[in-house]
């Protein structure tokens, strides 16, 4: 895939300490469900820091068909409203 997402928000989140066999070496990693404007919901990898509930988080790229997110520059805390 070579599709860019846009921005997006963290919903929730959460660290993969048991992963399927093909993840073993990777592991701890963390998986979070992202919002992103526009386009509802998606579960992304999170690459470098962990992020937590409310972060700004900017696509990187895919691996395996996994849309992959990292903390973005401007890290502060965005409010998330439930409609």
């Amino acid at each position: 895939m070579n599709t860019s997402l846009p921005d997006g928000v963290v919903y929730t989140e959460t660290v993969v300490r048991t992963p399927p066999e093909k993840y073993v070496e990777e592991a701890p990693y963390q998986i979070a469900i992202v919002d992103l404007p526009g386009a509802g919901r998606k579960t992304v990898r999170i690459l470098g820091e962990y992020v937590t509930i409310g972060e700004s988080v900017s696509f990187d790229s895919y691996r395996d068909d996994v849309p992959c997110y990292r903390r973005s520059a401007d890290t502060k805390i965005s409010q998330i409203s439930n409609k």
